[in-house]
């Protein structure tokens, strides 16, 4: 902040129609990501945008992470098949390993045929063919970026929306400030200040509405959250405990969170088994410079989730 911002004021306020409405929201990301991937190939490329009559996207697209940019493999949709592993979460990986799928379907069947016809919305710069990992970064920009918001009153419709400005703040699970507007023509999408905000003082909003565990970050966002004495972490270890149900992702119904069937929680508690947290951590440290990025993130989630379930009182095995 620039200046001091009282309670209650408004920190940032954007047009509805300078937002980036990308259709209703479902459960499937991979048709958004399409949509934007093939706007940033005409930008990337050069070639004329197919919004560019209404705006010129430019400005917010080379904003946007650089595909195979360091926030983007922190995700567990560019993890290797040992990073993947490392997690001891067959939950994650099965996860991570149907999403890929889901979106080399869509690249087969939306994006392939376009290319295969010389369409030059497909091409990435200097002329270069795109490939599904390009989907696939697509769609992690949906994910990690998009904010659902609610329509008119009353039609119970809800769109996803890319919004500038307002999804470049980061993450604090602490932030009291508050996202508010609706999706109508006329309308504004604000975060309004839930408590003085001082000069100098960097502008956060919680991502995954403050429900969502480390199981998620380390998918949809691509970093572990640490705010808040490992919080996020101990909103996973209680899902698999039975003490939480599932909020966000593949294990909720129809957005309607649901507890872990107790199969798939004695799973992935066996695979936590596999090694002690005294072991992880000397693993981590002795192979400190040494291990690639994803491998060490795994190593992290996984200590983190059984720091957690030990507060809980879970009896992880120890090392002799």
């Amino acid at each position: 902040a620039l200046k001091t911002i009282p309670k209650g004021e408004v920190i940032i306020e954007i047009p509805y129609e300078a937002a980036w409405n990308l259709g209703k929201e479902s459960s499937d990301p991979t048709l958004p990501g399409s949509i934007v991937l093939q706007e940033y190939c005409r930008w990337i490329s050069g070639a004329e945008q197919s919004e560019a009559k209404k705006r010129d996207l430019g400005p917010y697209l080379e904003m946007l992470p650089p595909f195979r940019s360091f926030d983007v493999l922190g995700s567990t949709d560019f993890f290797s098949d040992q990073a993947l592993d490392a997690l001891q979460s067959p939950q994650i990986k099965e996860e991570t390993l149907a999403r890929r799928a889901k979106t080399m379907a869509r690249f087969e069947r939306d994006v392939e045929p376009m290319m295969q016809i010389g369409k030059s919305s497909y091409k990435w710069k200097d002329g270069e063919d795109i490939t599904e990992e390009h989907l696939r970064w697509a769609v992690w920009l949906i994910t990690s970026r998009v904010l659902t918001v609610q329509g008119e009153a009353g039609s119970g419709d809800s769109f996803r929306l890319m919004i500038p400005l307002i999804d470049m703040c980061n993450h604090d699970r602490s932030s009291p400030h508050i996202l508010t507007g609706r999706a109508v023509p006329g309308g504004t999408l604000k975060v309004v200040a839930g408590k003085t905000v001082e000069a100098g003082e960097q502008i956060n909003i919680v991502y995954g509405g403050g429900v969502s565990g480390n199981d998620r970050f380390i998918q949809d966002y691509g970093f572990l959250d640490n705010f808040c004495n490992g919080n996020a972490d101990g909103i996973t270890a209680k899902i698999l405990m039975g003490k939480a149900r599932i909020a966000e992702g593949a294990g909720a119904s129809h957005g309607r969170p649901m507890l872990m069937p107790e199969d798939e929680r004695t799973r992935v508690l066996d695979a936590l088994e596999e090694t002690t947290m005294e072991e992880d951590v000397a693993s981590l440290i002795s192979s400190e410079g040494e291990m690639t990025n994803d491998v060490k993130m795994a190593l992290e989630y996984r200590i983190g989730i059984k720091k957690a379930l030990k507060r809980l009182g879970y009896g992880l095995a120890t090392s002799p």
